[in-house]
């Protein structure tokens, strides 16, 4: 349970990379502009604020990853703090941008808690 709890959390922190990709890099390009809807001028508006969302996501998967190298009981500390960050910024973005973000982030975030929680 323990190695499927890891690949859990590790598939969020890559989830969260891909995210600060998209919203850092990629943003005003086609990927990035597609990824939300956008048009050039919309993804232009809004660039800023989606940089300040990217870095905060890869303030996410940091964590997860310090989780999964830390010795416990650092490592599990780590890895349940920043999975609940993921859940609650997965589930206020569900509630106030757009609900795919439940499904997307929050839902893969639960899941992964829920596996770090029962391998304990």
């Amino acid at each position: 349970m323990e190695i499927l709890a890891n690949v859990l959390v590790a598939l969020v922190a890559a989830l969260h990379v891909y995210i600060l990709v998209m919203e850092m890099f990629l943003w005003q390009r086609r990927p990035g502009m597609s990824f939300h809807g956008f048009d050039v001028e919309m993804a232009r508006r809004t660039a800023p604020l989606a940089a300040n969302q990217g870095l905060y996501n890869g303030f996410l998967a940091a964590g997860l990853v310090w989780g999964l190298i830390a010795a416990d009981p650092t490592g599990f500390r780590a890895q349940v703090f920043f999975l609940s960050c993921v859940i609650v910024a997965g589930v206020y973005g569900g509630l106030t941008a757009n609900r795919r973000i439940l499904l997307a982030q929050a839902l893969p975030g639960a899941v992964a808690l829920a596996a770090v929680l029962v391998a304990r």
